[in-house]
């Protein structure tokens, strides 16, 4: 069975299953999925642990004689394995499928890795593993869903916080929910009064108290370009440069969404719908708000002339002309996003 992180607890009751397998990329959302079923294998009975970190070396006879001895006075045991890859090899695929074929009630096994693709969750091989096990899929937050989920912390810490607050608080931590945590933890030890109680938090607080902890990437800036909101894409843009990131990778990220959206807009000028362009380019879902916002902005020869932007800018780069590469990166940002006329070149 295969379900989201937030579903976890309504699934975790008794019987537990043989196999629970936490697959994701956000440390803390996978950490708390993991101890979401310790602990309620803990309240089962399995009190013994044994952890393996699995990597290529990884020994499988190990974990197979753990799964295969029996003994009519055995602990109950919890066999943890941390995944180095999203997927075993064939060995281990052998003896995971060994063990769901020929489960004990004394043994549970839990498998904490990467996020597994689709193509690994369609094999015959994974169905068949899945037949007393549970796929928990940890997915990131996406940004609309990050204000509800700060609010429902900062109500279980205590503290009543206004709309504004919360929002200026996602606005820092975006993409670094391990950051929210222990910036949540510092408001509740600020804004606790003698008697323990929670004052009100306003965004003005937040400016004194938490940092810009916010985790983004080249990607989440063409994202934000794409969909038009120019003032988060200038802050990310801003972010990557303190960070120490190089231009380059930034840029070529520009590059490459223009070359894609070269035929889909060419699609758009003979008359094909948004939808139809997206399905023949197979854009990810995850991706067709950004797409279709750029699509409905962006003509054929705009997109040429940011391509040509972009050229200047490689140059800027490799010292082979005076412009400055992060103010052209930003001006780039600016015309894909639609806020910006077109400048001088130097």
């Amino acid at each position: 069975m295969e379900i989201s992180s937030g579903q976890l607890n309504a699934q975790l009751r008794p019987p537990n299953r043989a196999l629970y397998w936490v697959s994701g990329d956000d440390p803390l959302l996978m950490l708390e999925a993991g101890d979401a079923i310790r602990s309620f294998l803990r309240k089962q009975g399995f009190e013994q642990r044994d952890l393996f970190h699995v990597d290529k070396n990884f020994d499988w006879n190990n974990f197979f004689q753990l799964t295969s001895s029996l003994s009519l006075f055995a602990e109950k045991r919890v066999i943890e394995l941390r995944f180095a890859s999203a997927k075993p090899d064939e060995e281990g695929k052998k003896a995971l499928q060994h063990f769901i074929d020929n489960p004990s009630t004394d043994i549970a096994v839990m498998i904490i890795g990467p996020k597994l693709d689709k193509a690994t969750t369609s094999t015959k091989w994974f169905a068949n593993l899945m037949a007393n096990a549970l796929l928990v899929k940890v997915w990131p937050l996406k940004r609309e869903e990050l204000p509800n989920w700060l609010n429902t912390r900062l109500k279980a810490a205590g503290i009543s916080a206004s709309r504004d607050a919360v929002a200026m608080l996602a606005d820092r931590v975006e993409g670094n929910l391990l950051a929210a945590v222990q910036d949540i933890e510092r408001i509740k030890l600020a804004y606790a009064d003698n008697n323990g109680t929670a004052k009100q938090l306003e965004a003005s607080d937040i400016v004194d108290f938490v940092n810009d902890n916010s985790r983004l990437t080249s990607f989440d800036l063409i994202d934000a370009t794409l969909l038009g909101e120019t003032s988060r894409a200038q802050k990310i843009l801003q972010g990557l440069r303190a960070e120490g990131v190089h231009p380059l990778p930034i840029l070529a990220t520009f590059t490459r969404e223009l070359d894609s959206l070269l035929p889909m807009l060419a699609q758009k000028e003979q008359g094909q719908t948004s939808e139809v362009i997206m399905r023949n380019a197979r854009v990810w879902s995850n991706r067709k708000t950004a797409v279709k916002s750029s699509l409905a902005r962006l003509s054929k020869s705009e997109a040429w002339q940011l391509l040509h932007h972009a050229r200047l800018i490689d140059g800027a780069i490799k010292g082979m002309n005076l412009a400055n590469p992060w103010d052209e990166l930003s001006l780039l940002s600016l015309r894909l996003s639609g806020a910006s006329p077109t400048s001088k070149r130097r």
